[in-house]
């Protein structure tokens, strides 16, 4: 019986633990919309997605790490030449 539940814990660890690294790559997706060389809109995009995904989880535990995690990838992307460009 003891097997049983070291197999549950650690397939719930597995989870958790993709579910953030969810979180940070879509932290990391900004869409940069501007003409070329004058100005850009960055819209958080990746931002949007996660607030959503975070909302709707069934499952209502740990909801701060999970913010805490998309506003810092967030942040971080937003200084990495990482993303979506778009140049008219």
């Amino acid at each position: 019986m003891a097997k049983t539940k070291q197999k549950r814990v650690a397939k719930t660890d597995n989870n958790y633990f993709l579910k953030l690294v969810i979180f940070l790559i879509l932290g990391f997706f900004w869409v940069k919309i501007g003409v070329s060389g004058s100005w850009q809109i960055p819209i958080p995009i990746g931002l949007i997605i996660g607030l959503f995904l975070i909302n709707s989880n069934r499952f209502k535990i740990d909801k701060k790490i999970d913010y805490a995690v998309l506003l810092v990838a967030m942040l971080v992307g937003f200084w990495a030449p990482a993303g979506l460009y778009i140049v008219m």
